[in-house]
C-alpha cells in the first residue's frame, strides 16, 4: 500500500495495520501520516466484506508519538481554518475505522502518548505489551496545547468525567499495569508474539462489535454535568485549576470547557467542540512558547547540544559527596538511585548516617506508593556508604563537595578529598555563587574543577547547573554533562562569573519583591501579581525559604571579595529591608519560625500581619501590571546580561534552566522566548520606561538594543 503504513492481510482474513514512519526514529501525525491512514482507511472500507478484523501495530520501538510537532509550531492564526478542516479530515479516519462494523485491535508494543493513544482509543480492544519502557497517556497539557486527536471525547465517554481529568488536565501517563487497573486497555502481553496472538484471537472471538459510545442509550460513567454530584464537582472546579494556573495556561481551562460542553452533545458535536479549542491552542502564542522550549530545546540539551564534542560517554561509577546535609543527601540518594556507588562523608559518622537516614525515608515513600519493591530499596540504600573518613574515598571517580557556603571550608574539604582520590578524579563543587576559578585554586590540577550546581530539594527538581572554570577542560566538562544525564536530570553549561547564571537571576527576582515592599507596595499585592505573572511562588515566601541570613551572608561574601578586586557592590534597595528584618525584627526567614511569612505549628503559612503597619504605604501602590512586569522584566534583563558576558551561550540553556531551575513563568517558554513573544522591540520600549519609574536595573542591556534595532530575536 505505502511504506509509512504496511497492510497485510493473512490467512485468516485479519489485517495487521504496521505504522513504519520512513526516514523518522518515531511515528508522528504528518501529512505522510496523513495520506497514509486515508489511503488504508479506504482500502478497508472496500475489502469490507472479505475482512474479519483489523489489527494496528508498529514497526518502531515506540507504538506512536503523537502530532507533528515541527507542524504544530508553524500554525498561526491565518491557517486556522485550513487546520481545523485537516484535524477534523484526521478524526474521520479514525471515526471510520471505529465504526467499519469489524473489531479493530491496538497492539500497543510501546509507548502510546498523544496522537499514539488516541489511534488505541479509537479501536475496540487494547492490548499493551507488559514492559517498563511502555507509558500510555496524553500529555498535550505540559505543551500548552489539548488532546485534539479525540482524546478528550473518547477518554470522556470511557471513564467518565471526574475519571478522566487527571489524564487530561495533568497530562498523567500510565505504565501497562496501571493502565490495565484503571480500565485503559484490556490485556497485557509478554512479547510481541503474545500481542498479536492475543489481538487475533480477541478478534475471532468477537466478529461484530460495536464501541461503546455507539450504542443506543449509552451512558457516561458518572453522569453528564446535569447529574448532582458531578455538577457539584464541576461548580469547585474551574476555581481550583485558576488556583494552580492563576490564569497564565490557557490549555487547562481550554480542556475543562471541552469536557464539560463536549459531554453534554452528542458524539459527533463533541469532536467539533473539541477541534476548535485545539485549533484555538495550537494557533496561540503560549502553545508555541513551550513547544519550543519543552520539545525542541529540552531535546537539544538532551541530546549534548552544550557537551564538548570528541570525547567518548564516560560512566561515573563510584561518587564521593561531601557534606550530609539536605543538599548532599540529595545528591547522595538521586546518585544511588541511578545505581552508583556513593560515598557520603560528613564530619562525623552520626551526621553522615543522619544524611543516609534521608535516602531511607525517600525510598520508604516510593515503596509505601508501589513504585519501588523492597528488594529495589534496600539495594539502592546498600550503595550509599556513610563516613567520616577521608580514606574511605579511595577509588572515587566524582568528589562533589556540598557543604556550606564558605571558601575556606570548601577549599578545605576539596583539597583533602583529592589527596585519597588522585589524579584522575573529577572535583566538583555544588557552591550556588561562589565563583568555580576561585575555588579551583584549592587543587593541584584546577582542568579537573568543575561546578555541579544542583536545586533544593535535590530529588525533585530537575535541572543542574554545569559551571565551567577559567581552566576546566573539555574532557572534564563532558565527564560532568554526562553524569547529569546519568542521574536523569536536566544539564545546562554556563561560564563561570558570580552567581553564575541561575542564582544571579534569581536574585533578581527575590530582590525585587523586597524592594517592592521597602517602596511601600503591600505585601499580599506583590505575592499576589507574582503568581499572576505565572511565578510559581512569590518573592517574599521564596526569600523566606532561602532565609534572609544567608541572602546577608551571601552578599557580605561578595562584598569582601569585590574589595578584594578593588570594585564595589552595587547598593540594591532591598538590601535595606532585609537588614531591617534581620537585625530589627530578628526574622531571618522559615527555619528560625519566621521572616516576612509567619508559620504556627499546625496551622497554616500567612504574611506576617506587622508588614502592613511598618511598610506598606497609601501613596506607594503602583499599577497591578507594573510589578507583574517589574519581577519578569529584572529576570529577563539578567539573563540578557548574562548571554552579553559570555556566561550563557546557548539559547536553550536559558530559556530551559530559568524555567526548571528558578521557576520562571512556565507560559513564556523561558526568560529569552519572554522576550522574543513579547516583541524584541516592544519589550526594549517597555524596560525603558521601568528604567524611568523604578531604576536603572530595567534599563535595557546594549546587545537587547542591538537586537532590537536589527529585527532579530534571541
Amino acid at each position: 500500500m505505502t511504506e509509512a503504513i504496511r497492510y497485510e492481510k493473512g490467512q485468516d482474513q485479519i489485517v495487521v495495520l504496521t505504522i513504519d514512519m520512513p526516514g523518522q526514529s518515531a511515528n508522528t501525525m504528518n501529512a505522510v501520516y496523513r495520506d497514509a491512514m486515508a489511503a488504508c482507511v479506504a482500502r478497508l472500507v472496500a475489502d469490507k466484506d472479505s475482512i474479519a478484523g483489523v489489527i494496528i501495530t508498529s514497526a518502531k520501538k515506540t507504538f506512536f508519538a503523537g502530532g507533528d510537532l515541527n507542524e504544530l509550531i508553524t500554525v498561526g492564526k491565518p491557517q486556522a481554518k485550513a487546520f481545523y478542516d485537516r484535524v477534523l479530515s484526521l478524526k474521520g479516519q479514525l471515526r471510520t475505522l471505529e465504526t467499519l462494523g469489524k473489531p479493530v485491535v491496538a497492539a500497543i508494543n510501546g509507548a502510546a502518548l498523544g496522537g499514539g493513544w488516541e489511534i488505541c482509543l479509537a479501536c475496540h480492544h487494547r492490548v499493551a505489551l507488559d514492559h517498563a519502557s511502555v507509558q500510555l497517556g496524553l500529555p498535550e497539557v505540559t505543551l500548552g496545547l489539548l488532546p485534539g486527536g479525540g482524546g478528550v471525547v473518547r477518554m470522556v465517554r470511557m471513564l467518565g468525567i471526574e475519571k478522566a481529568l487527571p489524564y487530561l488536565l495533568e497530562g498523567k501517563k500510565v505504565r501497562p499495569q496501571q493502565a490495565l487497573r484503571a480500565g485503559l486497555i484490556d490485556e497485557l502481553a509478554a512479547d510481541r508474539d503474545e500481542l498479536l496472538a492475543k489481538a487475533r484471537a480477541w478478534i475471532i472471538a468477537n466478529p461484530s462489535v460495536v464501541q461503546r459510545w455507539d450504542v443506543k442509550g449509552y451512558q457516561i460513567p458518572g453522569g453528564t454535568p446535569s447529574n448532582p454530584k458531578v455538577a457539584q464537582m464541576l461548580a469547585i472546579a474551574p476555581s481550583i485549576l485558576r488556583s494552580k494556573t492563576n490564569g497564565c495556561m490557557p490549555a487547562p481551562e481550554k480542556i475543562l470547557c471541552a469536557v464539560v460542553e463536549g459531554a453534554q452533545v452528542d458524539f459527533d458535536t463533541a469532536h467539533l467542540i473539541e477541534t476548535r479549542y485545539f485549533t484555538e491552542l495550537t494557533t496561540g502564542q503560549v502553545a508555541k512558547n513551550m513547544i519550543g522550549t519543552f520539545w525542541f530545546q529540552l531535546n537539544e540539551i538532551n541530546a549534548g547540544g552544550s557537551r564538548p564534542q570528541g570525547f567518548a560517554p564516560y560512566v561515573t561509577r563510584r561518587v564521593c559527596v561531601l557534606g550530609a546535609g539536605m543538599m548532599g543527601a540529595g545528591i547522595a540518594f538521586v546518585s544511588a538511585s541511578a545505581g552508583i556507588d556513593v560515598v557520603l562523608k560528613d564530619i562525623n559518622l552520626a551526621a553522615a548516617q543522619k544524611g543516609k537516614a534521608h535516602s531511607a525515608a525517600l525510598l520508604d515513600k516510593k515503596v509505601a506508593r508501589g513504585q519501588l519493591s523492597a528488594d529495589q530499596r534496600d539495594a539502592t540504600l546498600a550503595r550509599i556508604h556513610p563516613t567520616e573518613s577521608d580514606a574511605d574515598l579511595d577509588g572515587c571517580d566524582l568528589i562533589i563537595e556540598a557543604v556550606f557556603e564558605d571558601r575556606d571550608l570548601k577549599a578545605n574539604v576539596s583539597s583533602a578529598a583529592q589527596k585519597v582520590v588522585g589524579p584522575d578524579a573529577v572535583i566538583a563543587s555544588n557552591t550556588s555563587t561562589l565563583p568555580i576559578s576561585g575555588l579551583a585554586a584549592a587543587v593541584p590540577d584546577q582542568t579537573k574543577f568543575i561546578g555541579l550546581h544542583f536545586f533544593s530539594p535535590v530529588e525533585k527538581m530537575p535541572l543542574v547547573e554545569i559551571i565551567k572554570g577559567a581552566h576546566t577542560s573539555d574532557e572534564t566538562l563532558a565527564r560532568g554533562f554526562d553524569f547529569v544525564l546519568q542521574i536523569k536530570k536536566t544539564p545546562i553549561v554556563v561560564n563561570d562569573s558570580r552567581g553564575f547564571f541561575t542564582s544571579r537571576v534569581f536574585g533578581t527576582f527575590t530582590n525585587e519583591g523586597i524592594a517592592l515592599l521597602g517602596e511601600g507596595v503591600s505585601a499580599p499585592m506583590i505575592e499576589t501579581e507574582a503568581r499572576k505573572a505565572g511565578m510559581p511562588i512569590g518573592p517574599l515566601a521564596i526569600s523566606d525559604e532561602v532565609s534572609l541570613s544567608l541572602m546577608s551572608h551571601i552578599r557580605q561574601q561578595t562584598a569582601k571579595d569585590l574589595q578584594a578586586e578593588g570594585k564595589a557592590l552595587i547598593e540594591h534597595p532591598a538590601f535595606a529591608v532585609i537588614d531591617v528584618l534581620l537585625n530589627e525584627y530578628k526574622r531571618p526567614g522559615k527555619a528560625a519560625g519566621g521572616g516576612f511569612y509567619d508559620y504556627p505549628a499546625g496551622g497554616q503559612k500567612h504574611l506576617w500581619p506587622e508588614l502592613k503597619s511598618r511598610f506598606e504605604k497609601a501613596y506607594g501602590q503602583i499599577s497591578p501590571k507594573d510589578v507583574r512586569d517589574r519581577l519578569l522584566f529584572v529576570q529577563a534583563i539578567e539573563t540578557v546580561r548574562c548571554v552579553e558576558e559570555g556566561v550563557l551561550t546557548s539559547t536553550a540553556d536559558a530559556n530551559v534552566g530559568s524555567i526548571f531551575g528558578i521557576g520562571f513563568a512556565a507560559w513564556t517558554g523561558g526568560a529569552l522566548q519572554f522576550i522574543n513573544q513579547y516583541g524584541v522591540k516592544d519589550f526594549v520600549a517597555r524596560a525603558q520606561y521601568l528604567a524611568e519609574q523604578y531604576g536603572e536595573r530595567f534599563a535595557p542591556p546594549a546587545l537587547l538594543l542591538e537586537k532590537a534595532a536589527k529585527g532579530e530575536a534571541f
